[in-house]
């Protein structure tokens, strides 16, 4: 067998050893636009604010990532390590909580939320994660909160709007006794979130923990492939291997959905975007829904063909890029700007 037959095959074998049926998939009728983090464009991510920013800009779905404090609470974060999303470092009370942690594998110094308590981290709040690209956004540092789970599910209620929780570094917060899956069900259990009517898809780059919950709740579940390396809880196994045929209909044993980079769907050739891959095609003949990531304003962001301009945090032409994608026949884009992204829909659709 070839090295490429040989790391299909392990996946193959990885998933299918526990695997159980996938829960049936509500095909919507319409691509979606999911709020990347809220409007992150716009405002700090992962705030209440942002989340609503986008909301108030057409997006169907609103994209929490979710970590756990030391008592087990957990808050939308992108990522555990926050010295780049809050204000930590400035807290003279928790200088003794800088330290250096291995999260799947790669060196981390600053402030990790699993050393904090939920009332800590209620005294911090967040800024731009990317000041040098969204200056802008600056403007807001300082004035908003970390939410929890909870208090994202409860404006997704209130508005109406689908939520699309990502579990950040499973295998990781197992590892410290702080386990991802259980209380985010119970969060959606408590809310009424629970059904497979529900519009909430739980996303991952893991595997076993989507099968862990393929188990254990009856939503969409969707599984994020990256452009290179693999899942850190299944060595061995490429993210290129995933987005095979036979990888794909691996991954319909357990999820419903791809969540996937944006250049597996749209290659580049010489930094410009190129014929569509098969990847939608042959996602949807394994009965999986296509969402890709992340769709951003930022010339630095894009394809060539796209940008406008040479300086990389000028704006360049996402009406076109959201347009190229729903070409190719994908089922949803993960954007910063969701209103940039919606007008392209609904332009697309008329």
């Amino acid at each position: 067998m070839t090295t490429r037959s040989l790391i299909v095959a392990a996946l193959a074998a990885a998933l299918t050893l526990t695997a159980v049926p996938a829960n049936a998939h509500r095909r919507d009728p319409d691509p979606l636009v999911i709020g990347h983090r809220g409007a992150s464009g716009y405002r700090p991510e992962h705030t209440l604010a942002s989340y609503q920013l986008a909301i108030d800009q057409g997006a169907d779905y609103i994209e929490p990532d979710v970590v756990s404090t030391r008592d087990g609470v957990l808050v939308a974060r992108h990522e555990n390590e926050i010295s780049g999303t809050t204000d930590v470092a400035s807290h003279p009370e928790f200088a003794g909580r800088r330290t250096t942690k291995v999260i799947d594998g790669t060196p981390f110094t600053g402030w990790f939320t699993e050393d904090f308590t939920y009332a800590e981290l209620s005294t911090l709040r967040a800024k731009e994660r990317l000041p040098q690209v969204r200056p802008q956004n600056t403007a807001y540092d300082g004035q908003f909160l970390i939410p929890t789970l909870d208090e994202v599910l409860d404006l997704a209620v209130r508005e109406g709007v689908g939520v699309y929780p990502e579990t950040k570094h499973p295998t990781y917060f197992d590892s410290v006794g702080l386990s991802l899956e259980e209380p985010l069900v119970a969060a959606l259990e408590a809310h009424d979130l629970d059904d497979r009517s529900d519009d909430v898809i739980i996303q991952s780059f893991e595997v076993t923990n989507l099968q862990d919950l393929n188990r254990m709740t009856r939503v969409d579940l969707g599984q994020l492939v990256d452009a290179t390396r693999g899942p850190v809880d299944l060595p061995g196994v490429t993210y290129a291997s995933m987005v095979t045929r036979q990888g794909l209909r691996a991954i319909s044993t357990y999820a419903d959905g791809l969540g996937a980079h944006k250049d597996w769907v749209l290659p580049r050739t010489n930094g410009a975007t190129t014929t569509p891959s098969t990847v939608v095609r042959d996602a949807h003949r394994a009965d999986l829904v296509v969402h890709v990531w992340t769709l951003r304003r930022e010339n630095q962001f894009m394809a060539t063909n796209f940008r406008i301009g040479t300086d990389p945090n000028a704006p360049g032409d996402l009406f076109a890029e959201t347009q190229a994608f729903l070409d190719a026949g994908v089922d949803g884009v993960f954007s910063d700007n969701p209103d940039i992204a919606s007008a392209a829909l609904a332009d697309w659709l008329r």
